[in-house]
């Protein structure tokens, strides 16, 4: 996507946001904890390729769009995301951005 084609979309002048594609890898602990979950639960859903992830040397590198997917596919999980994980997060989030 060009400058141009951007600049048409958000209507701004020199918008000097540019779509990136770049993706977040996380590790299985670091996804375990993002999660709120054990790393048991990240290596058996790899096992049962329920998440995209990559090797790099030796170790998982899992893509946290995927992690985030996974965390929803159940209601025990989803549970978990907001009680321990990442979700916790959300509503302190969004009322910051809010009175921002």
């Amino acid at each position: 996507m060009t400058t141009t084609s951007l600049h048409k979309i958000t209507n701004t002048p020199k918008s000097p946001v540019k779509r990136t594609d770049k993706q977040i890898w996380l590790s299985v602990s670091e996804s375990a904890k993002m999660a709120g979950v054990d790393g048991k639960t990240i290596r058996r859903a790899i096992k049962n390729k329920k998440l995209r992830y990559k090797v790099s040397g030796n170790r998982y590198a899992i893509r946290l769009f995927s992690l985030i997917e996974f965390s929803h596919e159940n209601a025990k999980l989803r549970n978990k995301f907001y009680t321990q994980g990442l979700g916790q997060y959300v509503e302190k989030f969004k009322k910051n951005i809010i009175t921002k």
